[in-house]
């Protein structure tokens, strides 16, 4: 079997010869070139080359030499590189397969990487914001309301101040419908505020101590031909302590967080209290207004007028 599977095929021997023949006439490039270039028969290169190899001590057969040279003009045991395509392709990624699989590897990790970076970083933080906010415009604010107006209506009877109260709750209902937090907030904001200041209590009276005056007056740039009269007052909580106020003066029309301020009475008022000072440095009806808890307005013990300054 293997006797007629190499029938008609050269000796190995041979075919090495062969080959080094070629090699030789590569070798010899003037020799190939100045040969092959004359119109003559092959015997001259081969008569070449029996002469080189006789120089070498080496005999070799006329049958070995004419293969030689017809390798060489056939181009016989050249390698010639495959031509591009898939199949060469994959065949250099297979070669390269440890390289790739590093490269591969590695690009995989970033890939990973900043996918896990981007669901951390950007996208769970915006989902537990959006989260959030979904619980405080549904559950936290509305609930929050609620406590605040029944406070409000446990606490007074004040009309005023329930109006109030019922207006800013429909303020919270409306912005929660449109999803404005920033509005629904300023309701539940503006709702505390009622109720802290409904509880709040505190006396209006008007100050009588060393380095503070007691009144003061101002000609107005509006009319210069009059005189307005106040009286240096400040809220004294059950603690006996000053209460921030907010003030607007009406000098400027500006809201003011005191806890002194001038409060704008008649010349008559102002008129008894600078006499009853001026009797022994005291002023002995002190007391101007009082402010009830439940209630929005203060209760005047004097007449008073509307208008009040911050600063003089």
């Amino acid at each position: 079997m293997a006797d007629t599977a190499n029938a008609g095929q050269p000796p190995l021997d041979d075919l090495m010869m062969a080959m080094d023949v070629v090699d030789t006439l590569r070798h010899d490039d003037a020799l190939v070139q100045r040969e092959l270039g004359k119109d003559t028969s092959d015997a001259a290169l081969i008569a070449r080359l029996r002469e080189i190899y006789a120089s070498q001590g080496i005999s070799v057969p006329d049958h070995i030499l004419e293969q030689g040279v017809s390798g060489l003009k056939q181009d016989r045991f050249v390698y010639a590189p495959p031509a591009a395509g898939l199949s060469r392709t994959l065949a250099l990624a297979y070669i390269r397969r440890g390289v790739i699989a590093k490269f591969g590897g590695i690009a995989l990790a970033l890939i990973v990487a900043a996918v896990i970076g981007w669901q951390t970083l950007v996208v769970a933080p915006r989902e537990r914001a959006a989260a959030a906010l979904a619980q405080e415009l549904t559950t936290d604010i509305p609930a929050e309301v609620a406590r605040l107006t029944g406070a409000i209506d446990r606490l007074s009877q004040d009309p005023a101040a329930l109006t109030q109260a019922v207006t800013l709750a429909t303020d919270a209902d409306r912005a929660i419908e449109a999803k404005d937090l920033t509005a629904a907030r300023k309701a539940v904001a503006d709702l505390a505020a009622l109720e802290a200041e409904l509880s709040t209590r505190f006396e209006v009276r008007i100050v009588s101590r060393p380095g503070t005056p007691t009144g003061v007056t101002r000609i107005p740039d509006v009319n210069r031909a009059t005189r307005n009269f106040y009286l240096v007052v400040e809220a004294i909580g059950p603690d006996g302590k000053a209460l921030p106020r907010t003030i607007v003066s009406e000098e400027d029309r500006k809201p003011k967080t005191v806890t002194i301020w001038g409060q704008r009475v008649p010349e008559a008022v102002f008129n008894r209290i600078r006499d009853d000072k001026a009797k022994d440095g005291i002023v002995q009806d002190a007391v101007l207004g009082t402010k009830a808890r439940g209630k929005l307005a203060i209760d005047w013990a004097m007449k008073v007028e509307n208008g009040a300054i911050t600063q003089w």
